[in-house]
């Protein structure tokens, strides 16, 4: 009986958690209070200069793309997912910013850039190694955030016990330190500097054509 109230109370949590997201989004016009709370537009900031071409892939909304293009010189952003087009225009729009409805998997790009963004994007994408071998040369500095599987321990007790333990049912991995580095080291990336905040790791990556 007390495994079954246990499997009931973690699959309630793991559902409460994805209907609490998608009604702070809803109560908050639009964007989830994440990018406030977190701050994490800060950390990509931070890493850019004024005179760089920022590729931000897997855009999503436009949020992140918008607040880099304050900045940068110009930003193109990316996404798989045409419903953001109307986002793009009608809130996060730029004269310096550029939106692309593409696969991050199969874009060519034929500008150069001087830093790639992926701000939650290598989790849902099943190859990763081979994906990024085949950005490295777009740009010489890539900054990266994405998820930590052992964030906290009820998602590895999750994961132990065969429940759903993802943030996202779209990812394909959720990472640990080790997994990270290795995946960075088969990709032929080199890590600058890493931090983790708010269960997430956040990296500035040198790429090997500098």
């Amino acid at each position: 009986m007390s495994k079954l109230l246990l499997t009931f109370a973690l699959t309630l949590h793991s559902f409460s958690y994805k209907l609490a997201s998608r009604l702070a989004i809803f109560a908050e016009n639009g964007l989830h209070p994440k990018h406030r709370l977190m701050n994490y537009h800060q950390f990509f900031l931070d890493h850019i200069q004024p005179e760089d071409r920022v590729l931000d892939i897997g855009c999503g909304n436009g949020a992140l793309a918008f607040d880099l293009a304050k900045k940068a010189t110009h930003v193109t952003g990316i996404d798989h997912n045409e419903k953001n087009r109307s986002t793009w225009e009608e809130r996060f729009a730029r004269n310096n910013l550029t939106y692309l409805v593409a696969d991050a998997t199969t874009f060519s790009p034929i500008e150069p850039f001087t830093v790639i963004v992926l701000s939650n994007v290598l989790e849902h994408i099943e190859h990763r190694s081979s994906f990024l071998k085949s950005i490295t040369h777009l740009a010489p500095l890539f900054l990266i955030r994405l998820p930590m599987l052992n964030r906290d321990w009820m998602t590895l007790y999750k994961k132990e016990l065969g429940l759903e333990y993802r943030l996202d049912t779209t990812h394909f991995t959720e990472y640990t330190l080790e997994t990270f580095s290795q995946e960075m080291a088969e990709a032929g990336l080199s890590i600058q500097s890493l931090s983790i905040q708010f269960g997430e790791i956040w990296a500035v990556i040198q790429s090997p054509h500098t």
